[in-house]
């Protein structure tokens, strides 16, 4: 059958097998071919496609709960809503997410995932105690930063090539509240968001939604949502909304004007220079959970998820540079998103460095990956890298440029028995054995 990531694009032609047990996972890792395990499939392009895919339904399990100490086991196929659901009402939350809760916690593991928090609490791997990994020979190890300690940091952030992670101990983050304190600031250029950014430091949230489309003296107005955890509000549980997109949109409606109409109105939604108020936690860290299938309004032919990461030291005349090629190839986005990074962690294709991070999207078609291949050395050229979870069309020249420890990192999968039996589409393409 065909599969694809969240982007839907690209597509592969893959045989997907869910096995029940460890033994079946161990019995499944003896069939011919590329091997990549895989969660909800939120991963943006072709990281989870392999001609072989081995679903995770079944690893769905809660090992152990530490209520006290505030440490989690369990198994890797458990998404984070579910995670959510469990922890909350406890008095715990997770101590990093990314703009979703429709991703397993083995996925969020494998791409080191980041959030509105990383300039003050580092990426998902960061508060990872051990993994249990099925290695590509079968044996089960069980790795930390203390045992097998080059494993783990490549099995955090590699992309699920080091092997298949079976379940996960995580160290959590204590709440009082699942509410959100939200302060939104309206801020005028690109200069002036990354100036809040910095002297927003020490918020424990912060994102930004951008107007990539805006030109002049506008490029890169934004709107900036800092945000704390509530101290007085109790530890009520919060579901999506149920809003969906019943069918695929037709891709033409989404072009420059509709955007930018779009970006102009969001924009002149905030009347306010500063506001504040409290909201949900769904509200805040995940948006677009209330609409399911919102990959559909971009097409039959999908999407792709443009995501970079700029150092500090070339974050302003870089992103300045990126945008104004961008609005003036007229490739707008309407989930334009800008954070800021704290330092680079030790895992070795993790993605953040400390500096500005954009992500975008654009429909999936010659214009967009021409454009993109424009961007592609840009970014490297001021020191940047692309994000793999995000990725759908880098070359291995440029993986290989932003991801200096790649070589380490082929010599780790040789020795714990991965290459030759985990592989991608996407690692292919990026030249990785």
């Amino acid at each position: 059958m065909k599969i694809s990531g969240w982007g839907r694009f690209p597509t592969t032609d893959a045989k997907l097998i869910t096995p029940v047990d460890l033994n079946a996972w161990k019995k499944s890792l003896q069939d011919k071919g590329e091997i990549i395990s895989r969660g909800l499939g939120r991963s943006y392009g072709d990281s989870a496609n392999a001609s072989l895919v081995l679903q995770s339904d079944y690893l769905d399990h809660y090992i152990n709960f530490d209520v006290e100490q505030g440490i989690l086991r369990c198994e890797a196929g458990l998404s984070l809503h579910q995670i959510l659901n469990c922890i909350i009402p406890k008095g715990w939350f997770l101590p990093v997410t990314p703009g979703s809760g429709y991703v397993t916690i083995g996925g969020a593991v494998a791409s080191d995932v980041h959030g509105k928090n990383h300039h003050i609490s580092g990426a998902f791997g960061d508060h990872v105690l051990s993994i249990e990994l099925l290695l590509g020979s079968g044996e089960v190890l069980v790795v930390s930063r203390s045992q097998f300690p080059e494993l783990f940091h490549a099995t955090c952030g590699g992309m699920g090539l080091t092997g298949v992670i079976l379940s996960v101990a995580l160290k959590l983050k204590a709440i009082k509240s699942s509410n959100i304190c939200q302060t939104t600031i309206k801020v005028k250029n690109l200069e002036e968001i990354l100036h809040q950014f910095d002297v927003n430091q020490a918020s424990t949230y912060s994102v930004a939604w951008i107007d990539c489309l805006a030109k002049g003296a506008q490029l890169g107005r934004s709107i900036l949502m800092l945000g704390e955890h509530a101290t007085e509000s109790e530890l009520l549980l919060a579901e999506p909304k149920k809003l969906a997109v019943p069918v695929e949109m037709p891709s033409t409606l989404l072009n420059t004007y509709s955007i930018s109409a779009f970006n102009a109105l969001y924009y002149a939604r905030a009347k306010n220079a500063i506001h504040q108020s409290e909201v949900s936690y769904m509200n805040y860290f995940y948006p677009l959970d209330g609409l399911r299938n919102w990959n559909r309004l971009y097409g039959k032919r999908g999407f792709v998820q443009y995501q970079f990461v700029l150092p500090k030291a070339s974050g302003y005349k870089g992103m300045r540079d990126i945008l104004e090629r961008i609005s003036n190839a007229g490739k707008g986005s309407f989930l334009a998103v800008l954070k800021g990074f704290g330092p680079q962690n030790s895992n070795h294709l993790s993605f953040p460095l400390e500096g500005y991070t954009l992500a975008l999207d654009f429909k999936a078609e010659q214009s967009t990956f021409d454009l993109i291949k424009t961007l592609d050395p840009l970014v490297v050229g001021y020191g940047g890298r692309m994000y793999l979870a995000k990725d759908a069309l880098m070359s291995q020249e440029t993986f290989k440029k932003g991801y200096p420890r790649w070589m380490e990192f082929e010599e780790i999968r040789n020795k714990y028995h991965a290459l030759g039996k985990f592989a991608s589409s996407q690692s292919r393409r990026l030249g990785l054995a």
